[in-house]
């Protein structure tokens, strides 16, 4: 399993200052993004994920600099969410050097705009999904009932969709759910959020999840990256 970093992106800088020596009392801290992406690609990051909050709140991508910024600075791929609502974003997030872009759950009713998301991304796209029911339950759908979360996955890959961001906030995961998922589709689940300690990296581990978008646990010390990436293994 990957155990992916990811930095929140607000004004050209980390949402969250990154301080690996903090408790030897080691080094200096840093809210640049690209310094921090550097960091962790070398301690082994595979991906970083990078995560637009001023462009969520737009609806457009707003910190196309700082993306190029990493994109220039690893080599390594780059995946983006925040502010990524059609084609014409998806575009501009890889002009400046995106390599997946991860769009939010408002594209599961526009299927028409979903398809030209995938024409402009293809595989390189994936979907963000809250699976928590109440979450579920609040998102103002058009047709007649709920979805259970399995089912509208499976609606999804059946449109071309193969990777999945599941952000359960600060709710623990369902690994039960996630295994079954990963069983019986064929798409790439990912989990953001929810986790906080070693054990529970080993639980999605099990689960047969493919990837861990994990950010504050990681930029705070909380959570060791290399004691992370032995625990995914």
């Amino acid at each position: 399993m990957q155990v992916i970093p990811s930095i929140d992106l607000t004004g050209g800088r980390s949402r969250l200052v990154f301080w690996p020596g903090v408790a030897a009392g080691s080094g200096s801290p840093t809210d640049r993004p690209e310094r921090i992406a550097r960091r962790f690609v070398e301690l082994g990051a595979p991906v970083i994920h990078l995560v637009d909050f001023d462009g969520a709140r737009a609806g457009v991508p707003v910190n196309l600099e700082v993306l190029g910024r990493v994109a220039s600075t690893v080599a390594v791929p780059l995946q983006v969410a925040g502010g990524l609502e059609g084609p014409d974003s998806i575009r501009l997030a890889f002009a400046a050097g995106a390599t997946r872009v991860v769009l939010a759950m408002s594209v599961v009713e526009d299927h028409a705009l979903l398809r030209d998301c995938l024409a402009v991304a293809g595989d390189w796209l994936a979907i963000g999904l809250d699976p928590r029911p109440e979450r579920l339950a609040a998102f103002p759908w058009r047709r007649p009932a709920v979805p259970a979360l399995e089912g509208l996955v499976a609606e999804l890959v059946e449109l071309g969709v193969r990777r999945f961001v599941l952000t359960h906030g600060g709710a623990r995961p369902d690994t039960a759910l996630l295994g079954s998922l990963v069983r019986s589709l064929d798409a790439d689940i990912l989990v953001a959020g929810g986790v906080t300690d070693l054990d529970g990296i080993r639980r999605l581990r099990d689960a047969g999840v493919q990837g861990l978008v994990l950010g504050e646990p990681l930029l705070s010390g909380a959570i060791d990256y290399p004691a992370a990436l032995e625990a995914a293994a």
